[in-house]
């Protein structure tokens, strides 16, 4: 079984690779295997998650949760890691991941592959384990202020608050829309950073954010 997970963002010039002592960081934003989507990863209150930062269809639906009040839900923002927390003595996360393609969630493994990769498996009772790897598409995430207030979690000395998309992916400024030229429509690397820009720190989701309680 593969599973093919719906997420999201892409940095128009591709990502430099990290040095060695990054490699084992599962944060930032990865692209998945078929190319649709990325996932923003985060530690947020002690444990990783992961939601939909960008989308290749901007305007997608929760179509196939099995909650008729959630198919109707943006799947841009959506949690797709869910609460997945350190195992011992190794470098992988283990908790539950959603599969926006059936509409299930399943017992999930991430584990980082050398600095650019991110293996993420899941199972469904134990057993029928499929998984793929995805690619890295922007740096790791320096802690959150809601990270910093996190039982057991530490921000990185010095490093600010993240509550923006990094400056390369901040959407483009609004074309004109008065005047004797029509404006030209936005290219869908404008629109893409345009998505991926509405996403921000991730910890302060709702979805996100009420873990802290």
């Amino acid at each position: 079984m593969r599973l093919a997970l719906y997420t999201g963002l892409i940095l128009a010039g591709g990502y430099t690779c990290l040095a060695p002592a990054l490699a084992a960081d599962p944060t930032g934003d990865w692209r998945v295997a078929d190319g649709v989507a990325n996932i923003r990863v985060a530690q947020c209150n002690g444990n990783m998650w992961g939601v939909v930062s960008w989308e290749k269809t901007p305007g997608g639906r929760d179509k196939n949760n099995p909650d008729p009040a959630l198919q109707s839900r943006a799947t841009l923002g959506m949690p797709i890691l869910l609460n997945m927390k350190k195992k011992p003595g190794v470098d992988a996360w283990e908790g539950q991941v959603y599969n926006a393609k059936d509409g299930q969630t399943y017992s999930s493994t991430i584990k980082p592959v050398g600095a650019d990769q991110l293996e993420i498996q899941g199972c469904v009772l134990g057993f029928l384990c499929g998984g793929e790897t995805w690619t890295r598409a922007g740096p790791p995430i320096p802690s959150s202020p809601v990270n910093s207030m996190a039982k057991g979690t530490k921000p990185a000395p010095g490093a600010p608050p993240r509550t923006a998309a990094p400056a390369q992916t901040q959407a483009p400024a609004a074309p004109r829309t008065t005047g004797a030229v029509s404006p030209a429509p936005k290219a869908a690397g404008q629109k893409q950073a345009a998505a991926q820009a509405d996403i921000g720190d991730i910890c302060l989701l709702p979805d996100i954010a009420r873990f802290a309680h």
